[in-house]
């Protein structure tokens, strides 16, 4: 008998809700502390997960909880090519 693969789970740094990691975009900071975002989930470099929607970036950037997962601070013009890519 051949078990079903398990689908990776992952929480969503604005709204704090589990979704499957699929279903999420992956915020990558690389090595050298560039922040962009990652939609083959296989960069090198410390990721967080946000869901598709525009409010849940914009939830992550307000209370600096996508600052905290990623260990560094963004600024305007990361946050602004973020949000436009979304």
């Amino acid at each position: 008998m051949i078990k079903p693969r398990k689908v990776p789970q992952r929480m969503c740094v604005g709204c704090r809700e589990k979704g499957n990691k699929r279903d999420l975009i992956r915020v990558v900071r690389s090595p050298d502390h560039v922040v962009t975002l990652d939609p083959t989930g296989k960069k090198p470099g410390r990721g967080a997960y946000v869901c598709r929607q525009r409010k849940c970036l914009q939830q992550a950037l307000k209370t600096k909880s996508l600052e905290r997962a990623l260990n560094t601070s963004l600024s305007e013009e990361t946050i602004s090519q973020l949000l436009e890519q979304i």
